[in-house]
């Protein structure tokens, strides 16, 4: 009984943390966004959290997007990467589809914009190629 409650406590902190790190990405300070994008990325690459995530990805959703577009190389790299982890969690069911299909025009933009650092650029392709093999319905 104790070892499930424990563990239920585990996961709860987790919970916690990844729900702050999710409000940190609204934050003013750059540098507290690229944190709480390698904390998300971190923690999307090391288990799975598709309960908590499909209940949030619409937010999730909204600030990859803000800081995909108000983000400068580092910032939108990362974000990028979140969002391909974010879409392999979702998997190929409507919700992943949902994910991508918010963000495919912004990583084209990025993608094609001449200006973005190579490792936006890189990492939105990267974004765009597994979303669209993972979450896309659409065969074009």
């Amino acid at each position: 009984g104790s070892e499930a409650a424990s563990e239920q406590g585990q996961e709860e902190e987790v919970e916690d943390r990844l729900k702050e790190h999710m409000d940190n990405l609204l934050d003013k300070s750059a540098k507290a966004r690229q944190a709480a994008l390698q904390s998300l990325r971190l923690a999307l690459s090391s288990r799975t959290l598709s309960e908590f995530l499909l209940e949030r990805r619409l937010t999730l959703t909204d600030s990859l997007e803000k800081c995909l577009k108000k983000g400068k190389g580092e910032e939108q790299a990362l974000a990028g990467t979140v969002l391909t982890l974010l879409c392999l969690q979702m998997g190929s069911g409507p919700e992943g589809e949902e994910v991508f299909c918010n963000l495919k025009p912004l990583l084209v933009s990025i993608l094609t914009d001449s200006t973005a650092s190579p490792s936006a650029r890189q990492s939105c392709a990267t974004a765009l190629g597994m979303c669209c093999y993972i979450a896309a319905a659409d065969l074009e």
